[in-house]
């Protein structure tokens, strides 16, 4: 293969449109923009989402209430009986947890949930308990400290 014999696949490259050429194109005279007006005139046209006069579609909408995906708090979730796994007296804390693979980001705090059975005494620190997960702890003569 010789320099003079490269040349690009079919279909790669594309032939503009050459607008304003005489007979024969198809597009001469006016470009194939028509006769006088807004949209004839070189930087003519209208700005997006203008539907000439008309209100539009984003102002004839309702602009109500308020979202708070952004800033809402996302807690990493553990169940008592998740943490059943430890010996008994530990105190348990995300750190720890994230240690032994309970949870693979600490995000906005841990949870404790309250499904599965513990049967062990520990000290749980967590920044939330839910309620049957609290009382599961304490009933068997744990901890819970919220950080």
């Amino acid at each position: 293969m010789k320099l003079h014999e490269l040349h690009p696949n079919y279909g790669s490259v594309k032939v503009s449109k050459r607008v304003g050429r005489g007979p024969g194109s198809g597009n001469g005279k006016t470009a194939g923009k028509g006769q006088k007006g807004q949209n004839a005139r070189s930087g003519g046209g209208v700005r997006p989402g203008f539907e000439g006069g008309q209100l539009p579609l984003f102002r004839r909408l309702s602009k109500r209430g308020f979202n708070n995906y952004n800033f809402r708090t996302v807690y990493a979730t553990v169940n008592v009986g998740d943490l059943d796994r430890f010996e008994e007296g530990t105190v348990v804390t995300p750190e720890l947890l994230k240690e032994t693979g309970l949870i693979k980001k600490e995000l906005d705090g841990v949870k404790v949930l309250g499904n599965g059975e513990l049967t062990k005494k520990l000290t749980v620190k967590a920044a939330k308990f839910s309620d049957t997960a609290k009382t599961k702890i304490e009933n068997i003569g744990g901890k819970t400290e919220v950080i």
